[in-house]
C-alpha cells in the first residue's frame, strides 16, 4: 500500500540533476535558442534575407559546440578532482580519427583513384591491402563504439599506471603532455596508416546523407547540441552524487581522503575514463563538420589551449567551461583573420590576467559583481 504520508511527487530525473544550477540552465537555454534560430534561419529563410544564416555559420557553431563538449570533459577532471590534464587533445583526436575511418570507408569508389577497397591516401602510398586495424570501420555502430572505447582504453591504461604510482600535480600534467606529443609524432608518420601529416579528408557522406547538404549540416549541429546537453547532465549527475562529493574532497585534500580509507586511485580512474570518452565523442562530432582531421590535434599546444578555455570560463562550474570554449574560439576566429600576428600573444595575456585576477574566470567575475551589488543594497538599507 502506498505510504499516505508520501504525498510529494518526485521530480523528473533531469530536473533533479539541474536543481540549484541556475547558471547551467541559463547557458544551455541560451544555447538552445541560438541553435534553434540558426536552424530555422538556414533552412527556411531566403539567402537574401538579412536574418539568413549561412551554412558556414551552421558549421562554425557546430564546431564550437564540439569544442564546448571537450572543455566540459576537461573541467570534469580538472575542476572536480584536481587532475590538470595536458593531454585531452589526444582523446579528442583519437575519437575523431576513429570516426574519420568510418567516413573514409564510406567514400568507396568515389575517390580520386576510384578504388573501393582502400582509401586514396593508401593508393598513393602504394598499399595494396587494407590494414587490419581498419577492419570493421565500414560499420557505423562499430565505429561509434570505437570512438568511446579507444580513448577510454587509453585513459584506463594511462590512469591505472599513473594513479597507482601516485603521480600527481605538475608531474602528472607533464606526463599527459608527453603522451599527446608521442601520439602526434606517431601519427605524423606515413607508415602508421592514418594519412600522415595530411590526415584524413575528402569525406562524402555520413550514414548515407551527403555532408554537402544543408539538412545534414543542420542535423549535425542539433546532434552536437544534444550530445553537449547529455554530457552536461552526465557530469552534473556525477558531481551531485556521493561519488562527486568524494571527488571534490580528493581535489581539496587527497591525503586526508586516503587516510579515511577511500581508494583514491579508483575514483580518479573512473572520472578520468569518463572524461576521455566524452572527449572522444566531441572529436567524433568535430570531424564531419570541419571535414578534415590531421595530427595537429595531438599537438600539446592544442591541449594547453583547452586549459585556457576552462580557466577563462570558470573552472569547477561545468557551464563556465562551455562559456570559455565559445568566448575563446569566437575570439580566435575573429582575431586570427583581423590580427593574426597579435592573437597568440593576446590569448597568452588573457590567460595570465585570468589566472592572476580572475581565478574563477568569467563565471567568478559575474558572481563577484552580483555579490558586491547585494552588499551595496544591504548597505543602502542599513544606512
Amino acid at each position: 500500500m502506498e505510504n499516505k504520508f508520501n504525498t510529494r511527487k518526485r521530480k523528473p530525473l533531469v530536473l533533479q540533476i539541474m536543481e540549484n544550477d541556475l547558471g547551467g540552465k541559463i547557458v544551455l537555454s541560451f544555447l538552445a535558442i541560438i541553435v534553434a534560430y540558426v536552424t530555422i534561419a538556414n533552412l527556411f529563410l531566403p539567402s537574401d534575407s538579412v536574418f539568413y544564416m549561412s551554412t558556414y555559420t551552421v558549421t562554425l557553431l557546430g564546431k564550437y559546440i564540439s569544442f564546448a563538449l571537450l572543455a566540459l570533459a576537461l573541467d570534469l577532471v580538472w575542476g572536480y578532482i584536481g587532475i590538470l590534464s595536458l593531454g585531452h587533445g589526444a582523446f579528442f583526436a583519437l575519437g575523431g580519427y576513429a570516426f574519420s575511418m568510418y567516413l573514409m570507408r564510406q567514400i568507396g569508389d568515389r575517390g580520386v583513384y576510384g578504388n573501393a577497397e582502400i582509401p586514396d591516401f593508401m593508393v598513393f602510398m602504394n598499399l595494396t591491402e587494407l590494414p587490419w586495424f581498419w577492419y570493421g570501420f565500414d560499420n557505423p555502430l562499430f565505429s561509434f563504439f570505437m570512438v568511446m572505447f579507444v580513448p577510454g582504453l587509453l585513459a584506463f591504461v594511462f590512469g591505472w599506471l599513473a594513479f597507482r604510482s601516485r603521480v600527481t600535480g605538475v608531474y602528472l600534467s607533464i606526463i599527459t603532455q608527453a603522451m599527446t606529443y608521442a601520439f602526434m609524432l606517431a601519427f605524423f608518420r606515413n607508415d602508421m596508416g592514418f594519412g600522415g601529416n595530411n590526415g584524413l579528408t575528402d569525406f562524402k557522406d555520413v550514414l548515407g546523407f551527403s555532408l554537402q547538404d544543408d539538412n545534414t549540416r543542420v542535423s549535425l549541429l542539433i546532434i552536437s547540441f544534444l550530445a553537449l546537453l547529455l554530457g552536461y547532465l552526465i557530469s552534473r549527475f556525477i558531481i551531485n552524487s556521493k561519488l562527486g562529493r568524494v571527488c571534490i574532497a580528493i581535489r581539496d585534500g587527497e591525503s586526508r581522503v586516503r587516510f579515511l580509507g577511500y581508494r583514491v586511485e579508483q575514483y580518479k580512474l573512473f572520472i578520468f575514463v569518463v572524461s576521455a570518452m566524452m572527449a572522444g565523442v566531441a572529436g567524433m562530432l568535430y570531424v564531419p563538420q570541419v571535414g578534415i582531421i590531421n595530427p595537429g590535434l595531438f599537438s600539446p599546444l592544442f591541449s594547453i589551449e583547452l586549459v585556457i578555455w576552462v580557466a577563462i570560463g570558470g573552472r569547477g562550474t561545468l557551464y563556465g567551461a562551455i562559456i570559455g570554449a565559445f568566448v575563446v574560439n569566437y575570439a580566435s576566429t575573429y582575431f586570427t583573420s583581423a590580427l593574426p600576428e597579435v592573437w597568440l600573444y593576446a590569448l597568452g595575456g588573457l590567460f595570465v590576467v585570468s589566472t592572476l585576477y580572475l581565478p574563477k574566470g568569467i563565471v567568478g567575475l559575474i558572481s563577484k559583481i552580483k555579490f558586491n551589488k547585494k552588499i551595496n543594497e544591504v548597505s543602502d538599507v542599513v544606512n
